[in-house]
């Protein structure tokens, strides 16, 4: 059972090279891209069904050794609850993000090299989540970032230039030091493998490591974190790289891509590095533990993603401005609940604040991928995301407005919508903090009430200048007449086939409704997410359990015991 932990990335893999084995013949490459972006969700919802069905119940761990090397010595693959929440995130988007492709990416970019890099970036975000030891983490943030370097740069304009070399020099700093911290670990307790990490601190002293310095080197590897996920003070490559990049893979860079950052927050600091104890004392933080000093640093992150990004996206003037703005603020929003657990005066606050930090991360990474390929289909149609530019698409192109409309309305927070859920659990968690006496929940409270009307203000903005009112000079000049999907009448001004560019634009716009009926669905069967999310929780916040599994558990074909110390 436990070889079934390597499935995804396996798929993920082979269709990466696959892709660039065919690249002589567009249809076969382009049918074998999408049918590996099948396979690959078949794989993870294979894992999640072994890991995590039936909900409600207790998930199962499991892990793959790699070579048959026991744990600390081998290369360690684990699947938790936790692992598969996030890697189901990833499949469903990536699935759909690859259609969109087909449609929209040149057949001259598909053909050279687009599939090839876009699965391969599918493999290290695969990877990062998979990952057992934080070594291997950094070598599945390489192969990551490399393919969304050239994805960043990939129509190779002065703007895409420029965002690509400060998005590939920004974190290439963050990788350097990102290896410096995690060889200051290695030296201080001895090992990579996050489980005997998090064993050893547990004990120090049977193990001679001192904790002080760990502390010191995980807050350097909390920076890195927190530049991958855009996080304030590291959020300013974000809006430049997102506007160069094309449509599909911005929108795998907001909805996938940056949850890799949460997610290594959320393992390393809540069920690895939380399993020492220290007396904390400085600069008025206090604490018994990794997560007393890292709490407060979490919401002074969140609180300035969730403002700076909300005033910044009041402030644009383009669709794609106002979404990458958005971005900031509402990984600011996926941050403050794990603020709130780090500080949580109880077990089941602590819970329900990585839930909801799980819930909101899901909700975002299928909404915002939403709104990125909107504004990527009205480029497309319309040629400009300017909002001077923009107006009455709801009248010529409806499908496309209601789409957008239900991913602004998610993120706003309106029932029944997946969003809605998400928003609440945060202020819920804040709310049961604040309750307990806990340092700071009103705080945060405040902090989220502001966030929320922030978004409906730029979301408010948005609409009114794109959608509403009557159509511009250049809408009516691309849109004569009213389209939707299947429509055959509107004339599209491409300057080639109309015929084919409309059959494009209805693929772009049904994969925005897919994403839309998706929030929906997520909305209505809230029950299925939040139970899934609930048992990503547990796992990530049961230390003890991951250890367990992953150091005394089952290998491949043998008892990987917890030797070698």
């Amino acid at each position: 059972m436990s070889t079934l932990v390597i499935a995804p990335l396996l798929v993920a893999l082979v269709t990466a090279i696959l892709t660039l084995l065919t690249r002589p013949s567009d249809i076969l490459q382009r049918t074998v891209s999408l049918l590996g972006g099948v396979a690959y969700l078949v794989a993870v919802a294979a894992l999640f069904d072994a890991v995590v069905l039936p909900l409600g119940g207790e998930s199962t761990t499991l892990v793959y050794q790699v070579s048959n090397w026991g744990a600390p010595f081998g290369i360690t693959l684990v699947a938790d609850a936790l692992s598969v929440f996030m890697l189901a995130l990833t499949g469903f988007v990536s699935l759909l993000t690859l259609g969109y492709s087909i449609a929209s990416v040149g057949s001259f970019g598909q053909r050279l090299s687009y599939h090839t890099l876009f699965h391969f970036m599918v493999v290290g975000v695969t990877g990062s989540f998979l990952t057992g030891d934080v070594f291997n983490l950094f070598v599945w943030f390489e192969v990551m970032l490399m393919s969304s370097y050239i994805l960043v740069l990939f129509y190779s304009g002065r703007e895409h230039t420029r965002a690509a070399l400060n998005y590939v020099v920004l974190n290439l700093i963050g990788s350097a030091v990102m290896l410096v911290a995690i060889g200051g670990i290695y030296s201080t307790t001895g090992t990579l493998n996050m489980a005997d990490i998090a064993r050893r601190l547990a004990s120090p002293g049977a193990y001679e490591v001192s904790v002080l310095p760990v502390l010191g080197l995980s807050a350097v590897l909390f920076s890195v974190f927190a530049l991958k996920a855009g996080l304030a003070p590291f959020q300013f490559w974000v809006p430049a790289a997102y506007r160069a990049a094309p449509s599909p893979v911005t929108a795998m860079l907001a909805g996938v891509v940056k949850k890799v950052g949460v997610y290594a927050i959320v393992r390393l600091y809540f069920t690895i590095f939380a399993a020492a104890s220290i007396d904390l004392d400085f600069l008025g933080i206090t604490g018994e533990s990794f997560l007393g000093f890292f709490g407060p640093v979490m919401f002074a992150m969140a609180a300035v993603s969730i403002v700076l990004g909300g005033i910044g996206a009041v402030g644009r003037d383009d669709v794609d401005g106002i979404l990458a703005y958005s971005s900031i603020s509402q990984v600011g929003f996926i941050v403050l609940p794990l603020a709130v657990a780090a500080t949580a005066p109880s077990e089941a606050v602590r819970a329900l604040g990585v839930t909801a930090a799980l819930v909101y991360a899901f909700n975002h990474g299928i909404v915002k991928s939403l709104l990125f390929l909107a504004s990527g289909t009205l480029k497309d149609a319309v040629g400009s995301d300017r909002l001077s530019d923009l107006g009455g698409l709801a009248d010529r192109a409806p499908v496309l407005a209601a789409g957008f409309l239900l991913g602004a309305l998610t993120l706003i927070g309106v029932p029944p919508l997946s969003g809605f859920f998400g928003k609440y659990l945060v202020f819920q968690a804040a709310a049961e903090a604040f309750a307990a006496g806990a340092a700071g929940a009103g705080l945060a409270l405040a902090v989220a009430l502001a966030g929320a009307i922030l978004t409906i203000a730029y979301y408010t903005r948005a609409w009114n200048a794109v959608f509403w009112g009557r159509p511009s000079d250049l809408v009516d000049a691309a849109l004569p007449e009213r389209w939707s999907v299947g429509s055959g009448d509107a004339a599209m001004t491409d300057g080639g086939d109309g015929g084919l560019k409309r059959l494009e634009l209805t693929t772009q716009v049904t994969v925005v409704v897919a994403l839309a009926v998706a929030a929906i669905g997520f909305g209505i069967g809230f029950e299925a997410l939040f139970g899934a999310a609930d048992a990503a929780a547990r796992a990530a916040l049961d230390t003890n359990g991951y250890v367990d599994a992953v150091m005394h558990g089952p290998g491949v074909g043998f008892e990987s015991g917890g030797g070698g110390h």
